[in-house]
């Protein structure tokens, strides 16, 4: 049996196949899971990645993690061939669907690409406890890999506000890379 995993002891590339078949695997169960399993998988990756590498090299790698599924998902998922209103729209739907948050585009500058926007009942974070800071990190990757994927830009993408810091509502700001 091939390991989706690895190849040859080196590591193969992710690719979408990778994921499966989750209608047919898991017929009984489905495919949704509850959001605590999905932050309990996350939260002891970044603790092990913290522990290993330290706290700013980890959340690079959560970074480029979310980066790498944003532009996969909006391969494999998205319309990228339509225009940027109908982008979004499917984005936010999409978004809804799956039960990842709710979008909303606060400003978009058509000039510069530069992007503000909320993503509200955030998988990662909605009622997590205060601690003042944006934990939001693989989201950030995230939506700079969806946004790379439809403009063909590099985008960095900053989160502003986030739950954890006291928001209700998690705030990225993009910005195109020169």
């Amino acid at each position: 049996m091939k390991n989706v995993f690895m190849k040859n002891k080196g590591h193969e590339e992710f690719s979408w196949e990778a994921l499966g078949n989750i209608k047919e695997g898991r017929g009984d169960l489905g495919e949704e899971m509850p959001v605590l399993v999905y932050r309990l998988m996350q939260f002891t990756m970044l603790d092990v990645l913290s522990k290993a590498n330290g706290l700013d090299q980890a959340n690079e790698y959560f970074r480029q993690a979310g980066f790498l599924a944003g532009m996969e998902f909006s391969k494999n998922v998205l319309d990228l061939t339509v225009d940027f209103n109908a982008f979004v729209a499917n984005l936010q739907k999409t978004l809804m669907d799956l039960k990842i948050g709710i979008l909303r585009m606060e400003s978009f500058n058509p000039e510069t690409g530069d992007i503000v926007l909320t993503v509200g009942q955030d998988l990662d974070c909605s009622g997590l406890p205060i601690t003042n800071e944006n934990v939001c990190i693989y989201d950030e990757g995230f939506i700079a890999g969806i946004l790379e994927a439809y403009t063909g830009k590099k985008y960095d993408v900053r989160e502003i506000d986030c739950w954890a810091s006291g928001d209700r509502v998690c705030r990225f700001n993009g910005a195109v890379l020169k």
